[in-house]
């Protein structure tokens, strides 16, 4: 049973919030424009169909090897548009048609189900803090502290154990509920299947190698994993303004990740659009000082878990080793959440 674990437990966050950015300010980071995303969902395209394009033609590795990084990283923004989709922040208005289509078009691309992502997101918002109720941190966190676990996030071993965790979060859904999410799930596979088999047959192994698998297999998980080191591993676990990670602004990430390493912006607001992440991230800036909310980089992020193999939602600004394991409660202090709570709502 969910508890809405979140809302129990933030304090006064969202008065401290509502004090450190005007209504105004709000009011217009909260405004969407179908057409900033269409245009972003155009971009993609273009990118997609120009590094396909580029892959089929040229043979030299020069090229195909960063067509198959620019396709792997096309597949997981795919997730990020799904993710728009799940909180409305595409149209002005509620239009539940146009978004279910969008949801199964942007979320063909992974494989998933977006009728499972729409539960499980909205169950991670409404969780947040919770070690056995929000579905990341129970089911997909690693639950052993060690680096070969860890790297095994970042190989195509990612999908079994995406898929894993999902099918356990999802053995807790109505039976029908349980139906669209095995038949969506059914639908994404035979596609896959064919465009892989399509490429095999009008291309070749070598172009299905290049175009299809190592975009999906090898550039994917690590794409998917890097995301995730700044959502919600570095945490402090008894202050709940830090219950998620605050990222440096990069105009480098903002277009490889489609503004998603704004991930404790959008937990503070998850309706703001994800083209106006930057602008609430500058908005935010002097509340994050106040709030002694420190700033990470991806590579910083990525020498904690790795090479100082620090534990997932722990705090990882004492520069030791952490060897608390995940779930395990710090001294003196609640068991630690996986992320930020959201100030608005799920």
């Amino acid at each position: 049973m969910k508890t809405g674990h979140y809302n129990r437990s933030i304090g006064d966050l969202r008065r401290r919030l509502s004090a450190a950015v005007s209504h105004e300010t709000l009011k217009e980071l909260h405004r969407k424009s179908p057409a900033r995303h269409f245009a972003v969902v155009l971009r993609q395209a273009i990118l997609f169909a120009g590094a396909f394009a580029a892959g089929w033609s040229v043979e030299s590795l020069w090229l195909r090897i960063p067509a198959a990084v620019v396709l792997g990283f096309c597949v997981f923004d795919g997730t990020v548009l799904l993710h728009e989709v799940v909180h409305r922040a595409v149209f002005r208005t509620d239009r539940p048609r146009a978004y279910r289509l969008l949801g199964l078009l942007y979320a063909l691309p992974s494989g998933i189900s977006p009728t499972q992502f729409t539960r499980w997101h909205l169950d991670h918002h409404a969780e947040l803090g919770s070690t056995t109720e929000d579905p990341k941190r129970a089911h997909l966190s690693p639950k052993r502290n060690s680096r070969w676990l860890k790297l095994l996030y970042a190989t195509p071993a990612l999908f079994p154990i995406y898929f894993r965790a999902a099918r356990a979060e999802s053995a807790t859904y109505p039976a029908p509920v349980r139906r669209t999410i095995a038949l969506e799930r059914l639908a994404a596979t035979l596609l896959h299947l064919g465009v892989a088999a399509a490429i095999g047959l009008l291309g070749g192994w070598e172009r299905l190698a290049w175009l299809w698998a190592v975009p999906v297999f090898l550039v994917f998980p690590p794409a998917f994993t890097l995301n995730r080191l700044g959502q919600h591993y570095d945490v402090v676990p008894d202050e709940p303004a830090k219950w998620g990670t605050r990222m440096a602004r990069s105009r480098f990430w903002d277009a490889a990740y489609l503004w998603s390493s704004y991930h404790l912006e959008h937990h503070y607001y998850p309706a703001v659009p994800f083209y106006r992440l930057r602008e609430l991230n500058a908005a935010l800036t002097p509340f994050f000082e106040r709030e002694g909310v420190r700033e990470r980089r991806y590579r910083e992020l990525l020498r904690d878990w790795f090479v100082r193999n620090r534990a997932p939602h722990t705090d990882w600004s004492d520069g030791r080793p952490s060897s608390r394991p995940p779930g395990a409660p710090a001294q003196a202090a609640p068991p630690s959440p996986s992320g930020i709570p959201s100030a608005v709502g799920p």
